[in-house]
Formats: structure tokens, C-alpha cells, sequence
């Protein structure tokens, strides 16, 4: 039935793939799609055809003689919009439709060329997207003002984190400018239950966007392996087993940081050199140069013969097609339960084959929550994702943006605007018009002749090439070897001359360094460390460490693990076997060594952050490790209750705190790349959604019992 929904051209196209039958998804999609004007979320696992899902009813129900761009696709990722350009191109080509890539990248040429002739599907990414509404405000009416469709592909990318509420901000001000309704698909692998809401969010209409779910998972097998580090590297030994785990197969394995990757790529390169195997090792991250990201994306997207071993960071964890991966690694644990669906989806993309993952872990609490995480994708679970509401360090980013574009408005154009914008419903008019104020103050924005336009301040952050990314990015040197750009690394105590870094998957000895141009000169070498990248690790869900918790508790047995990974359980289990824990929200085991009090809170980082913070307040001498979840505090079990009293008085006061604490501590606020530029008091606001999460913490410490042995 969905079939003869669709054009001929379409099924002409279908015909010609020689297509057995459609994909549940796309059956679904296409009936719902060319039927209704509903906005939509397709949800189904990696590799079941939500692009085609999406638009094979979109090209039979567009009409593409219309003035202006039609479809307008949007990507997190510039190398998924090449990587998609070929699939869509493919599907327009026999209907005279023109597809354009616009993204920084891009030909200016195929630009200025759509921009004379407004038409067909565009491919892009929010950063273009804002660089086009500041640089060049007129195309957006221009190409978008008769638009029909918005395509958000890997939608949950966008979900809880700044660069979706800029994104939704986007949307909601290229439908300002439209003439009619635009329908909205999102499509993703990875959407939990509860975050349907948060998607249907980001479309700007909830009650008019419908789930389409395709629950169909794929079968999976796991294995576990355990080798302790010693030191800070790998160990041998691990290197050897991983090796041999991948040296016959197609593989993806995925490191937890650019430079364990680099790690990876060039010892497994070395070990094959050794035993005369394949050459076929690669490492691909951000700071790999694009260039050889792309090479390495059509080796293995193009070869059938070759074995191969991509060492990878999320750089490979979203939809960029490489072809049919045999199995994937892991190597410890994941920060999210989303993060290892992802992983997994790359291996078994044909019908009827399963995913493979090995899982390494290289010490007993990786262990634990690489186990816990995999207990939990078995049973269904997604992070639940909650969008901030108090963004004003993107709401003002927006205002500088909305002022630019227009040249210049009247201070009830530009609240109105704001007020009309569904990535801002929820802050109240009132603190609008205070930042308003607040950013006049600070030269941001000026007023001439009852018209705001952008003050010097604000000029100068505009006009930075910086301002169209609401993500920060960490300043970096080219590495250069004969003229061609390697890649980039920060710049650190480590890049010195003669010494050796690891990049691309290659060894290179630091021949020059130019400072004024920020370039590193390099040289092969034999012999090298792994560079040192900036940026910490994600928020573990405290739901992960529940997990972790009851699986200390129970007496389950776990085939997946090896005997080394089945002797540190048992270890770990042995450890806790005297905590006697019946309620595992708040039972929280406890010892007392040497004087201190160490707290095993099994909760998550954001709640683990806000204790530490809360308990610092008494005045006690505190420290946290959030990788085993503990609290150390320098007191007797007997002066935690009188602790927990003085902490909800301090509470009471918690802004004032905070206030101090960012004064003394500008990194609290390093989430956030607008924040900075925003008054103390909404600094404030943001940190104590976004980077704390204090009521649950208050709540945890008034119905804490701690458990001792």
C-alpha cells in the first residue's frame, strides 16, 4: 500500500534498486508523510533506512516547481552532509533536483549559483545556518521563504545541549520569515521513550509531531575482557589480545579520549608490521585532518577485500556510511548508555547479521560500568534528556544574532521576536527585556535614536568567525609534514623540538615550531607519546551507577565475561558482601579509614558535583572521584547527621555561595561558551541548572543511610 503512495519516478527508483520490499520504517513513514502534514520523528536502529524513510515520501509530495529551496536538510556533522549529498543525489537524479551542499567547506561557486536560482534540497549544518543569518540575512527569505520540509537527521545529537537550543532558535526564525508550514522530520537510532518530548520540542510544535517507531533490535553479542594498567599507557598485553581480536576482520574500536586512540592505531600498526600483517590501521578524530578523515571514510566504505582497523573517537559514532563493519570494540566503558547503542549499531548493518562488540576494561570500576551499561542497553534503557530552561547565555547570543541580521530594531521588535521564538518560551518576558538592558550596559548592544543596533562590544564578538558555534573550541597548531597538513593538537609542555607525537596514526618528531603561525613542523619518527588533548569526560547517568550498585548486590552470572573480568566481579562483590543494601536510591555504602569517612554514593556526576560542592560548605576538607563514586571527608560517622544540617542551612543561601565560587573559579562556568558575557546573577542560574544538580542532591543527603560493613 505505502508503494503506490509514492511517484513513479519514486518507485521507478525502487524498481530500478531492484528493493525486495520497503523497510517497516519506510512503510511507515512514507503512508504517514504523504497522507498528513504532521511533523515527524522516525525512530528505528542504525542501518534501517531512515533516510530513504524520510525522503521518498518528501520527493512524491513536494512540488519542486515552486519558487525557492523546497527540502532543507540538517546535519550535526559537515562530513555526514557529504556522506548523505551522494545518497540524495542518487534519489534526485532522475527528477531533475537540484541537491546543494552549503557548509564552510562547500563550493562558494554551487552557492552564489542557488542563490541566483533558488531551488531544490539543501544540505547544511546549524553553524551555516547562523553564519547565513548574520553575513547574509536577505537569503534566507530568499531561499527559504516558500520552504516545505525540514529534514533534522541524527536529531538526538541536538537534544539537552546547547547546539540544539540554537538550532530550535534557527527553526523558529526561518518559520518567521516563511509563507506557509513547514513539515518537520527528525530522524534517529537513539531516542529514548522518555525523550520523545524533547524531540517533538525542537520541531516547535508538540502536539502536532507524531513518533514512528520501528522496535525491531538487532541481535547482539558481547564479550568482556579485563587487563589492568600498570601505568598510564595500555598494557602489552591488551594490545596483543586486541590484536588478534581484530587483525581478520572489518573493525571500528573506540578509545575514550583523541589520544588513546592514536594510542591504539599505531601500537596495533606496529604489532602487525611485526607478524607481517595488514597495513590497513587508521586513527580518525576531530583533530585529524579532514582530508584523511575523508580518505579513510571511502577506503572503507569502498572496500571489500582489505581487512582494516579504525581507532576512533564519536567522530565515527554517528551515520557516516563506511560499509559493512564485522565488529566493533569498545575499549572502557562508554559515559552513556545512547553513546554505547550508537557504537554497537556500526557492526551487522546487513540484513540478518548480528552486532559484535568486545568490551575491554582496564580496571575494576570501568569494569563494573562498561557491565552495568550493557546490563541496561539489553533491557531498553536511553538516558532520559531534559532541555535547560534557563539559557540565557543562549538567549543572548540569539538577540546579537536577531540585531545583526536585521540592521537594527526597536527594543519591542526585538523582545517580541524573542518572545515569538519557541527556543525561549519559558523565559519570562521580564529577564528579556533585563538582558536587554544588562548587554546595553556593557556596549553589547546601543541605542540610537530609539533603535538598538550592536554596540562596539557586541560588534567585535559578531564579526569573530567564533560567534556562529554556541560549542567551544580548543585553540590549536597544524601539524605539517612536507607542506600537508597531519592535523591539529593543543598546544601543551609537550610539544617541544625533538620530541615525538603520535597523529594520524603515525609517528612524527617535532622539527619546528612557528608560534606566530601556530604550526607544528614534523618528521616520521619511530618511536612516540600520545599527544595531550584538553576536554574531560561525559556525565555518567546515576541510573548507570544504580546499576552498577545492584549488580554488586545480586549473585547473577554474566557469560559474556572472561575469566579475568568473572575473578574482578567476584572481587568487587566480595568487597560490599557485609553492606547490607535494601534500598538502592539511598543506601549508600560507607567506611571509615585513617580518620576519614569514604562514601560510596553510586550516583551520578552532575549529583556526585553538587554533594562535593554542598558538603565543601561546612567547611569540612572534602574530596571527590567521580570515576569510582566516592566521597572522602575528613569526619566520624557519628558528626554526619550535624554535617547534613549544617550543609541545608549553607544551602539556604546556595546563590551567594555560588557567586563566590565563580569569582574564584571562572572553569565552573566552562560549559558554557556565551556565559561569560552575561550578568553574575544569570551566571549563576545557568550553573546551577546545567552544571549542578542540587535539589537531588539535597534530597539524597536528608534520606541518606549510610551502610557500613
Amino acid at each position: 500500500m505505502s508503494y503506490k503512495l509514492l511517484s513513479e519516478p519514486i518507485r521507478k527508483y525502487i524498481r530500478d534498486k531492484r528493493w525486495e520490499s520497503l523497510r517497516p520504517i519506510q512503510a511507515a513513514a512514507i503512508s504517514k508523510i504523504i497522507t498528513t502534514d504532521n511533523n515527524y520523528i522516525l525512530a528505528s536502529r542504525t542501518a534501517s533506512g531512515k533516510t530513504e524513510a524520510a525522503f521518498l515520501p518528501i520527493l512524491s509530495k513536494a512540488d519542486f516547481n515552486r519558487i525557492g529551496v523546497q527540502v532543507l536538510y540538517i546535519s550535526p556533522l559537515i562530513a555526514l552532509i557529504n556522506d548523505q549529498f551522494f545518497r540524495i543525489e542518487d534519489l534526485c537524479k532522475d527528477l531533475e533536483i537540484k541537491v546543494t551542499k552549503w557548509h564552510a567547506e562547500a563550493k562558494k561557486s554551487l552557492k552564489t549559483n542557488l542563490i541566483k536560482n533558488p531551488n531544490g534540497i539543501v544540505l547544511i549544518t546549524p553553524e551555516s545556518l547562523e553564519a547565513m543569518f548574520v553575513n547574509a540575512p536577505y537569503n534566507i527569505s530568499t531561499l527559504f521563504g516558500n520552504l516545505n520540509y525540514i529534514v533534522i537527521d541524527e536529531i538526538h545529537s541536538f537534544l539537552g545541549v546547547d547546539r540544539g537550543l540554537q538550532l530550535m532558535s534557527l527553526l523558529s526564525r526561518i518559520q518567521q520569515v516563511n509563507k506557509s508550514q513547514i513539515i518537520t522530520i527528525g530522524l534517529s537510532a537513539t531516542i529514548g521513550d522518555e525523550n520523545y518530548i524533547e524531540a517533538k520540542r525542537l520541531t516547535g510544535n508538540i502536539s502536532e509531531t507524531k513518533v514512528l517507531l520501528d522496535r525491531t533490535k538487532k541481535e547482539t553479542e558481547a564479550k568482556f575482557k579485563y587487563f589492568k594498567n600498570s601505568t598510564a599507557e595500555l598494557s602489552l598485553d591488551l594490545l596483543k589480545d586486541l590484536y588478534k581480536e581484530t587483525s581478520s576482520n572489518k573493525v571500528l574500536v573506540f578509545p575514550n579520549s583523541r589520544g588513546r586512540t592514536e594510542e591504539v592505531a599505531v601500537n596495533l600498526r606496529k604489532i602487525s608490521d611485526k607478524v607481517n600483517g595488514h597495513k590497513y590501521y587508521y586513527s580518525h578524530h576531530s583533530s585529524v585532518d579532514k582530508e584523511i578523515r575523508e580518505s579513510i571514510e571511502r577506503f572503507a566504505k569502498s572496500n571489500e577485500r582489505f581487512n582494516f582497523c579504525i581507532s576512533c573517537t564519536s567522530t565515527l559514532e554517528l551515520g557516516i556510511d563506511i560499509g559493512t563493519v564485522d565488529k566493533i570494540v569498545q575499549i572502557d566503558s562508554t559515559h552513556s548508555v545512547s553513546s554505547l547503542v550508537q557504537r554497537i549499531g556500526r557492526s551487522g548493518r546487513r540484513d540478518g547479521e548480528k552486532s559484535i562488540v568486545n568490551i575491554y576494561a582496564t580496571d575494576k570500576w570501568s569494569l563494573l560500568q562498561s557491565l552495568a551499561c550493557w546490563q541496561l542497553y539489553k533491557d531498553g534503557f536511553l538516558e532520559p534528556i531534559k532541555t535547560a530552561e534557563k539559557h540565557y547565555d543562549i538567549l543572548l547570543h540569539q538577540l546579537l544574532s536577531i540585531v545583526k541580521q536585521l540592521s537594527g530594531c526597536s527594543k519591542t521588535d526585538l523582545i517580541k521576536r524573542l518572545k515569538n521564538n519557541f527556543a525561549f518560551i519559558a523565559i519570562e518576558e521580564q529577564k528579556i527585556n533585563a538582558i536587554i538592558e544588562e548587554a546595553i550596559k556593557s556596549d553589547y548592544l546601543e541605542i540610537i535614536q530609539r533603535e538598538i543596533i550592536l554596540g562596539i562590544e557586541g560588534e567585535n564578538i559578531v564579526n569573530s568567525r567564533e560567534f556562529y558555534s554556541v560549542f567551544k573550541t580548543e585553540p590549536s597548531f597544524k601539524v605539517i609534514f612536507s607542506g600537508k597538513k597531519i592535523g591539529d593538537i593543543p598546544f601543551s609542555t609537550q610539544v617541544k623540538i625533538d620530541e615525538n607525537i603520535l597523529l594520524a596514526a603515525k609517528i612524527w618528531k617535532i622539527k619546528d615550531i612557528d608560534l606566530k603561525g601556530r604550526k607544528i613542523i614534523v618528521i616520521p619518527a619511530r618511536d612516540g607519546k600520545k599527544p595531550m588533548f584538553f576536554g574531560g569526560g561525559g556525565n555518567i547517568h546515576s541510573r548507570i551507577r544504580e546499576e552498577m550498585l545492584q549488580i554488586l548486590k545480586s549473585n547473577e552470572e554474566y557469560s559474556e565475561l572472561d575469566e579475568s573480568s568473572n575473578s574482578i566481579l567476584e572481587k568487587l562483590r566480595y568487597d560490599f558482601k557485609e553492606f547490607q543494601i535494601s534500598n538502592f536510591k539511598y543506601d549508600k555504602p560507607v567506611i571509615q579509614k585513617e580518620g576519614k569517612l569514604v562514601i560510596y554514593t553510586f550516583t551520578g556526576t552532575k549529583i556526585n558535583k553538587s554533594l562535593h560542592f554542598l558538603l565543601s560548605l561546612a567547611g569540612h576538607e572534602i574530596s571527590l572521584n567521580d570515576h569510582d563514586s566516592t566521597l572522602e571527608l575528613y569526619i566520624g560517622i557519628s558528626d554526619f547527621t550535624d554535617l547534613v544540617a549544617e550543609v541545608n542551612k549553607a544551602y539556604r543561601a546556595i546563590d551567594e555561595h555560588l557567586q563566590l565560587a565563580l569569582e574564584e573559579n571562572e572553569s565552573l562556568l566552562g560549559f558554557s561558551k556565551w556565559g561569560e558575557f552575561l550578568p553574575i546573577k544569570y551566571k549563576i542560574e545557568i550553573v546551577k541548572e546545567r552544571y549542578f544538580d542540587f535539589e537531588t542532591a539535597i534530597e539524597l543527603l536528608n534520606n541518606i543511610e549510610l551502610i557500613e560493613s
